[in-house]
C-alpha cells in the first residue's frame, strides 16, 4: 500500500509539472506584412516552406524523460540544459500558413505546438568551461546563423505563469514573423505555471539571473553571432535585467564589451521600477540600444504593483525614484541609447486599453519590434513620434498616420536592399 501511494504521488506530481495551459495561437500578422508588397519571407533565400519550425532553447529546469523527447519540471536545477525544439504551426501546408501570415484575419488563429524538445548538452551553473557536447550545441547555432539573413542571435525570455510549451511557442512565432530570418533561443526559467503562485515565480526569476548571465557569456564566447539580442517579456525582465547588470560589471580578465550585446527590448516589463533603473545604469553602455514599451493602463502590472508593493518598469511611477536616478533617466532618454515607447489604446486602434500582450497582439507594435530588432532602427527611423513629459522625459508614441509612415520606411528598406543586391559582384 505504501508503495502504491508513493507511485500515485509521483504520478500526481508529474501531472502538476506538465499541467496543460491554453495553447499559443499564431499572433496577428504585423502591419509590415499587410501591404501586399515584398515582405520578410521574400528576403529569406533559405526559407523552409513548411509549417514546421525550430528554435534553440536553454533552461535551468529539472529535466526528465529521454534526451530526444525531453520534458522539464517547474523546479530549478543546478545546470543549464541546452537543446533544439521542434514545433508545428497548425495543420495546413505552407501556402495556407503564408496566407494567414500576410493578411489580416478575424477568425481563429492556428495553434503552435511543441512536437519535441531534444536536449543536446548540459552545463553546470557556474562552470567556467564548455564540454564537447556544449561546444557541439554552439556549433549548431553557428550553422543556423551561417544560413540566416540576420547574423544576430535573439534570446527570448518569457514571463510568469508560463510553461515550457508556451515559452517555446512564443519564441517560435517571433522567429516566424522575422521571415524565419532570425535565429532564436528561448530561455526557459522555472515558472510555477500557476498564476496563484506568483511569489514562486518572482523568487525563481530573480534567482535565475546568474544562469542567464552565464548563458550570454558562453554564447558570446562560443558562437559567431554578430550581436546577441534580448527580448524579455513581462516577468522575464526579473531575469534579464539583473542578469544584464551582472554582465555589465567588469572584473579581472573580463570586459563586458566582449559580449557583443545588440538590441535589448523589454515589452511590458514586470520588474521593480527603482531596481530596473539602478540596473540599467550598470549595463546601459554595452547593448546597442535598450527599449522599454509600456502601457500605463496595463491591468497585469496593476496587480503586480499591489503584490510587489512598488511600481513596475512597464507601468512606472516616476515619483518613486530618488532625485539623482530621475535626472539620470531623463538624461538617458535624450543622450543615451535608451528609448521609452508608449503603447496606449488612445494611439493604437483596436487595442484593449488594459492590454499586457500588446507587443505581439497589436500589428503596429509588433511591426515596431521587428524594425528595431532586425534593422537596428531608432524610434524616429521607425516612424514613431517624439514627445516630452512635464519633467522633460523623452518618450515615443504611435502617430495617427503610422501606417503611411510605415509604408515609407518599408519602401526605403526595399530600395536599400535592391541597391545592395545591385552592388554585389556577379557570379563568374
Amino acid at each position: 500500500m505504501r508503495r502504491f501511494r508513493a507511485c500515485l504521488a509521483a504520478l500526481f506530481a508529474a501531472a502538476v509539472m506538465t499541467a496543460c495551459q491554453p495553447p499559443v495561437r499564431l499572433m496577428p500578422a504585423p502591419t509590415v506584412f499587410l501591404n501586399g508588397g515584398p515582405n520578410l519571407f521574400g528576403a529569406n533565400a533559405n526559407l523552409d516552406r513548411s509549417n514546421a519550425i525550430q528554435v534553440f532553447y536553454a533552461t535551468n529546469r529539472v529535466p526528465f524523460g529521454p534526451a530526444d523527447a525531453r520534458a522539464y519540471a517547474i523546479f530549478p536545477d543546478d545546470a543549464l540544459h541546452l537543446g533544439v525544439a521542434d514545433l508545428s504551426i497548425g495543420g495546413g501546408d505552407w501556402d495556407w500558413l503564408y496566407e494567414l501570415s500576410t493578411r489580416a484575419s478575424s477568425g481563429p488563429r492556428p495553434q503552435i505546438l511543441v512536437d519535441a524538445m531534444r536536449e543536446r548538452a548540459s552545463i553546470g551553473i557556474g562552470a567556467a568551461a564548455a564540454d564537447a557536447e556544449a561546444l557541439a550545441f554552439f556549433a549548431q547555432i553557428d550553422q543556423a546563423l551561417a544560413t540566416s539573413a540576420d547574423p544576430d542571435l535573439t534570446i527570448y525570455v518569457h514571463g510568469a505563469n508560463t510553461g515550457v510549451g508556451r515559452a517555446t511557442a512564443q519564441a517560435a512565432q517571433y522567429r516566424h514573423f522575422t521571415g524565419r530570418n532570425s535565429v532564436v533561443l528561448s530561455f526557459i526559467w522555472p515558472s510555477a505555471e500557476n498564476f496563484m503562485r506568483f511569489s514562486h515565480d518572482v523568487d525563481k526569476a530573480t534567482g535565475t539571473a546568474p544562469a542567464f548571465a552565464q548563458l550570454v557569456r558562453m554564447l558570446a564566447q562560443h558562437t559567431r553571432a554578430r550581436h546577441i539580442n534580448v527580448i524579455a517579456y513581462s516577468s522575464g525582465a526579473m531575469v534579464a535585467s539583473p542578469g544584464l547588470a551582472i554582465l555589465g560589471t567588469p572584473s579581472a580578465g573580463y570586459d563586458p564589451g566582449s559580449l557583443r550585446l545588440g538590441e535589448v527590448y523589454f515589452p511590458a516589463p514586470d520588474a521593480d521600477f527603482r531596481q530596473f533603473v539602478a540596473e540599467l545604469q550598470v549595463y546601459h553602455r554595452y547593448p546597442r540600444r535598450v527599449t522599454v514599451t509600456a502601457n500605463m493602463r496595463d491591468s497585469v502590472l496593476v496587480l503586480s504593483r499591489l503584490h510587489q508593493r512598488g511600481s513596475r518598469a512597464g507601468r512606472p511611477d516616476p515619483s518613486e525614484l530618488a532625485a539623482a536616478d530621475a535626472r539620470w533617466l531623463v538624461d538617458a532618454s535624450h543622450r543615451l541609447d535608451f528609448d521609452l515607447v508608449s503603447a496606449s489604446a488612445d494611439d493604437l486602434p483596436g487595442m484593449d486599453r488594459r492590454s499586457h500582450i500588446f507587443w505581439y497582439d497589436h500589428p503596429w507594435v509588433s511591426s515596431d519590434v521587428l524594425l528595431k530588432m532586425l534593422f537596428q532602427m531608432t524610434p524616429d527611423q521607425r516612424g514613431l513620434q517624439r514627445n516630452l513629459s512635464g519633467d522633460q522625459l523623452q518618450f515615443w508614441t504611435f502617430p495617427q498616420d503610422y501606417e503611411a509612415r510605415l509604408d515609407t520606411v518599408m519602401d526605403a528598406l526595399a530600395t536599400k536592399a535592391a541597391a545592395a543586391r545591385h552592388q554585389e559582384p556577379s557570379p563568374r
